[in-house]
């Protein structure tokens, strides 16, 4: 097929064509999603069609349409389009104003934010399922799921067409990407929160206790609307898929789909890993659905949406989804700093940390954070990671500056109340302001450290005033630092990363070597930090690899050892107001 442009047709359209879509799922075995979508009162000689290639939350270009097949269009009779490029359809109407366009979706990618069909069930994201009108995504449009099998049932939080069995309304284009579908067998369970109704709706097989998951999720849910004063929508549904071994989450305006593993709902850090998942979620309602960048205000579905501020999005929803669960006491102080451990330590561990700026982080999303290498780990940091640690910064320094009679919790009400309860976009100049307002001083020296930079985060300073210090913890015997990871693969030890500035970087080895030996001797990954503890810093062993199948032995001096972890500790014999600022910083509300 040829991929040349039509012309359209200069003559005004009279009326608003109809928009319906229909979906089913015939052979749920062929993971295929059958698509049909009807345009009635179309009046132009050219119609486009269009499929994201994103979805909102996950910002990465997945390219949706390569799962589409089987593409036709028919008016009363069949007519003539073409491909004009990897997402863009386009029909010659011949004077139809009736079209039909038909095509079945390729689903089997079981994820928050992709679609996934089988015996089970089936789930959808509307980016990832839906062709879209470009002139149309401002009007309504409704759906109709024609399920398998009689007791199959649909859950989603769109409102159903009065009437209509398992019919649905969205608004517009952009709420019915936000909203997505799970129809199968799962068990639902009602619940209330502040007189507004609320479901969590199930699929899969595990050994989560709903009563206990719905009874934290309401303090969670109330916790998190104590800050904002109420809950903005009139509905709100959990969806939960339990699998083998997966994580993971996407907000939705009235909604999110939450994605963990089967069995990882009796061991106490593992329950709570789920909590703060189901904290971060929810917390996205406010923070991204509503409140979120001028570059997110209005989303361009076709291409990257690109913005400074994810280090605010979602750092910050992370700094948080750790505090709300020791609000609504569901662990405590104890806890909460071992959580907060653990994320100093992981960020301490990324070489990547000294390179890439939060800011930079927050802009190249698209193509870095989701897209990693051998060398990702060197070269970038996480705006999860790092924004989380910097909202952790900014509360502290707030507080402090205002005898924790402020704190970021109200940068996040203004936030709410200037942009966020009007859908309007702020730019990185207006959150900055906003932080400053709170704080009642010029930040402009933190963003050029901290934000725009990359000059090492300062912990101990803004800890202190809390009673709170940063203590290294070695292994009892100080391994030397090598700088390399290795997994076992097929039978051979392959070395995954080689850090930047390590004693294996400077010696030559390089990612996908086959480790052999040290100092002639067998080793495989698991065995290198015992090996190692026969050496001391300076030393020079020598590292037997295959480099493509060629032998090489290699000099390697090692390094001083580095810290296992981090850990948070209270100080000894801290001041009164060392006292007071840690039990309100860590204080239920």
């Amino acid at each position: 097929m040829t991929t040349a442009t039509l012309t359209r047709s200069t003559e005004p359209t009279q009326t608003r064509p109809v928009v319906s879509y229909q979906v089913g799922m015939s052979e749920p075995t062929s993971h295929l999603f059958e698509v049909t979508l009807q345009i009635s009162g179309w009046s132009d000689d050219v119609l486009d069609l269009k499929m994201a290639v994103w979805t909102p939350g996950s910002y990465l270009v997945r390219e949706y349409s390569r799962h589409v097949q089987d593409f036709s269009v028919k008016g009363q009779q069949a007519l003539k389009h073409r491909k004009c490029s990897k997402n863009h359809w386009q029909v010659e109407t011949n004077n139809q104003s009736e079209i039909t366009v038909q095509y079945r979706v390729f689903a089997n990618e079981l994820t928050v934010r992709t679609n996934h069909l089988d015996a089970t069930h089936g789930y959808f994201n509307g980016a990832a399922l839906f062709l879209f009108v470009p002139e149309l995504v401002k009007q309504s449009v409704t759906v109709t799921i024609i399920p398998p099998q009689n007791e199959w049932q649909v859950t989603t939080s769109l409102p159903s067409v009065d009437g209509k069995e398992n019919t649905f309304i969205a608004k517009d284009f952009n709420t019915l990407v936000d909203s997505p579908f799970e129809v199968g067998i799962h068990q639902k369970y009602d619940f209330e929160v502040l007189g507004i109704p609320h479901q969590l709706a199930i699929w899969g097989q595990g050994n989560v206790n709903v009563e206990r998951l719905i009874r934290d999720t309401r303090n969670i849910i109330a916790t998190e609307a104590r800050m904002f004063g109420g809950l903005p929508y009139e509905r709100y549904i959990f969806l939960l898929h339990l699998s083998k071994n997966s994580y993971g989450g996407l907000e939705h305006k009235e909604s999110c789909t939450l994605i963990y593993s089967r069995f990882g709902f009796r061991a106490r850090d593992k329950y709570n890993n789920f909590i703060q998942l189901v904290a971060h979620e929810f917390f996205h309602l406010w923070n991204v659905k509503r409140i979120r960048p001028k570059a997110l205000e209005v989303f361009d579905y076709e291409q990257e949406n690109y913005t400074n501020a994810l280090w605010f999005c979602e750092g910050v929803t992370s700094y948080y989804d750790i505090v709300f669960p020791m609000r609504a006491g569901i662990y405590d102080s104890k806890t909460f700093l071992d959580l907060l451990s653990k994320e100093i330590s992981r960020y301490l561990s990324i070489a990547g940390r000294k390179v890439q700026p939060v800011s930079e982080s927050s802009f190249d999303a698209w193509i870095k954070l989701y897209r990693r290498d051998a060398n990702s780990d060197n070269s970038q940091i996480s705006y999860y990671l790092k924004g989380e640690l910097i909202a952790m910064m900014l509360d502290l320094l707030i507080r402090q500056r205002h005898n924790n009679q402020r704190s970021f919790d109200d940068v996040m009400r203004i936030m709410w109340e200037k942009y966020g309860k009007l859908e309007i976009g702020y730019t990185d100049e207006e959150l900055k302001n906003v932080i400053e307002s709170v704080a009642e001083t010029d930040l402009s020296d933190f963003y050029i450290r901290f934000i725009l930079g990359v000059e090492e985060l300062p912990f101990e300073e803004y800890l202190e005033p809390f009673g709170i210090q940063l203590k290294s913890v070695y292994d009892d015997e100080r391994v030397p630092l090598l700088g390399i990871k290795v997994n076992s693969e097929n039978g051979k030890e392959i070395i995954k990363f080689v850090e930047i500035g390590s004693p294996s970087q400077i010696a030559g080895i390089n990612t996908e070597d086959e480790l052999l030996a040290i100092d002639g001797f067998r080793v495989s990954g698991d065995q290198i930090s015992d090996r190692l503890k026969d050496y001391q810093e300076n030393d020079i062993i020598q590292i037997t690899v295959f480099h493509q199948d060629e032998l090489r032995t290699l000099p390697v001096k090692l390094a001083a050892s580095q810290p296992l972890r981090y850990e948070l500790v209270r100080i000894q014999n801290p001041s009164d107001s060392q006292k007071q600022n840690f039990l309100e910083w860590v204080r239920q509300k």
